[in-house]
C-alpha cells in the first residue's frame, strides 16, 4: 500500500512540475489560469496594460475606478488612454493618418498615480508600451449608427495593429451607453430623444460593429448602465444627461471592464468608491455581471 501510495504522489508531483515549466512560473502554486474572453493563462502577479482609444465616454469608464477593482482582484495593471474629448472614429483616423500630436495622454501607473502627457500622437503611445489590451469606441452621437462605422473602423484598426508591440495584444470594442431620457443633448435628438431607442441601436451598431473589428473582446457598459437602471438607483447615472456621474455611474462601466477584460465575475470585489453605498456596489456589479453574460440583451433588475 504504501509504495502505490508513493508511486501516486510521485505522479501528481511530475504532473505539477510539468504544467509549472510548461507555463513558465518559477512558483508551482501561484500559476492561475482563467478562462473565458480575456488573456488566457494571466498571471496574478503580471502587469496588464491597458490602452484605450477614446474620448470622455473611454475617460469615465477606465480612469477612475478600474484601477481600484482591479487592485482588490489582485492585478497589476497600467492604464493608458488616449482622450480627446468627443472624438468620433473618423477623427482618430485623420489623426492616425497626419501623424498628428492631437491627444492627451492620460496614463495611470503601477502605483494608481496619473500622469498626463498633452500633445501625444497614437503612433508614441502606442510605442510607450507592450500592451495587452487595446481598445476603441465610436463617439456617442454615431455609437448607435452602423454607418459611420464601416469606413474608418478598419482604418484605424489596421494602423493599430501595424505599431502594436505586443503580437498578443487583445482587441476591445467598447460598447457605450445611451443618454439619459431627460438629457438635452443635442445629438439626441438623433435618436428621437428616446432612451430605449438609442439603447437599441447602439447595440445593433456594437453587434455589427464587433463582428466588422473581429474583436477579441467586447465590453458592453452600455448594456450594463441600462441593467442599472431598472434598478432603485434609476435613471440617474448620468452627470450632464450623458457623461456618467461621479460615483455609481462611472463605477458600473469600470465593474464592466473589470469582468470583459480578466474574465472574471466582478461580483464580491471588495472595492467600491467612497461615495458608493454598499448597496449601489452590489447593484452595480451585478448589473456589469449581468451585461457580460448578455452583452446585447437588457436584464432587469428592478426585484
Amino acid at each position: 500500500m504504501r509504495k502505490i501510495a508513493l508511486n501516486r504522489f510521485t505522479r501528481i508531483c511530475i504532473l505539477v512540475l510539468s504544467i509549472a515549466i510548461l507555463s513558465g512560473t518559477n512558483n508551482v502554486f501561484a500559476f492561475k489560469p482563467i478562462k473565458g474572453k480575456g488573456i488566457t493563462g494571466i498571471h496574478k502577479d503580471s502587469v496588464i496594460k491597458i490602452l484605450a482609444i477614446g474620448n470622455s465616454f473611454s475617460d469615465d469608464a477606465i480612469e477612475h475606478y478600474l484601477y481600484g477593482l482591479a487592485k482588490a482582484g489582485g492585478y497589476r495593471v497600467i492604464i493608458g488612454n488616449l482622450y480627446i474629448g468627443g472624438a468620433p472614429l473618423d477623427l482618430h483616423w485623420k489623426n492616425a493618418e497626419g501623424n498628428k500630436a492631437a491627444y492627451s495622454y492620460r496614463k495611470i501607473g503601477l502605483d494608481g498615480q496619473k500622469v498626463i502627457k498633452p500633445k501625444t500622437s497614437l503612433e508614441k503611445a502606442l510605442a510607450d508600451e507592450k500592451w495587452d489590451f487595446i481598445s476603441l469606441q465610436q463617439a456617442s452621437p454615431k455609437s448607435g449608427q452602423f454607418e459611420t462605422y464601416v469606413v474608418p473602423l478598419p482604418l484605424v484598426l489596421n494602423y493599430v495593429k501595424q505599431r502594436a508591440k505586443n503580437p498578443k495584444v487583445k482587441y476591445v470594442f467598447h460598447q457605450t451607453w445611451a443618454y439619459a431620457q431627460n438629457s438635452s443633448n443635442k445629438n439626441f435628438s438623433n435618436y428621437g430623444n428616446d432612451q430605449m431607442k438609442m439603447y437599441k441601436s447602439i447595440m445593433e451598431a456594437s453587434k455589427k460593429a464587433k463582428a466588422l473589428g473581429k474583436f477579441d473582446v467586447l465590453v458592453p457598459c452600455g448594456t450594463a448602465i441600462q441593467n442599472a437602471r431598472t434598478s432603485f438607483i434609476g435613471d440617474n447615472l448620468c452627470r450632464d444627461g450623458y457623461h456618467l456621474n461621479l460615483d455609481i455611474g462611472r463605477y458600473i462601466a469600470s465593474c464592466t471592464w473589470y469582468e470583459a477584460l480578466f474574465s472574471e465575475s466582478v461580483i464580491g470585489n471588495s472595492y467600491r468608491p467612497e461615495k458608493v453605498t454598499e448597496k449601489e456596489a452590489e447593484i452595480g456589479q451585478i448589473a456589469a455581471h449581468k451585461a457580460i453574460k448578455k452583452p446585447f440583451k437588457l436584464t432587469s433588475l428592478s426585484k
